[in-house]
């Protein structure tokens, strides 16, 4: 599912609960590890190529991240899928998070291909996650939860995906 910037923010917002600041009160590990399985089978069939894995992050609101090599892309540039433990939210990337500023400025400089781009939402989407562009998650975090004092810019990014 994707949707507009206003949509995702209020997405954003609702699963903001101060009080479970690393996963959600109904997170469900198994729910997760198996859709996340699922979603490296997808990427490894559409890409043809062994995708590297990173389940069940400790500390952090993300649960995981399945990177997809270079040498199976059409630019050669790597791209990493971020899976948050919150409402099924993903992040797609070129090259890894931050080194754009976000999937159109990849795609501006040559970088990603907008047909690798478009197989990789295809799977996220077909598996129910819910694709936020990186450039909304970069935005100021003013939500309600305190982030760890060690956070130097609070982003969105920092709540969904950063270290607890």
């Amino acid at each position: 599912m994707t949707g507009s910037e206003a949509d995702l923010l209020a997405l954003l917002r609702e699963l903001d609960d101060p009080a479970w600041l690393e996963r959600p009160r109904d997170y469900d590990r198994g729910e997760i590890a198996a859709r996340f399985s699922t979603l490296v089978a997808r990427l490894e069939g559409g890409f043809a190529t062994r995708c590297t894995a990173e389940p069940d992050t400790q500390d952090s609101s993300e649960y995981g991240r399945v990177t997809v090599p270079g040498e199976a892309t059409v630019r050669g540039t790597r791209l990493v899928v971020c899976v948050s433990k919150f409402g099924s939210l993903a992040l797609v990337c070129a090259d890894n998070p931050g080194a754009f500023l976000g999937t159109d400025d990849a795609q501006a400089e040559g970088e990603l291909d907008g047909a690798d781009l478009a197989k990789v939402n295809r799977a996220l989407t077909e598996l129910g996650f819910v694709v936020v562009p990186e450039e909304l998650l970069e935005n100021d975090y003013d939500g309600p939860s305190r982030l760890p004092s060690y956070v130097q810019r609070s982003s969105w990014w920092n709540r969904f995906f950063g270290y607890f």
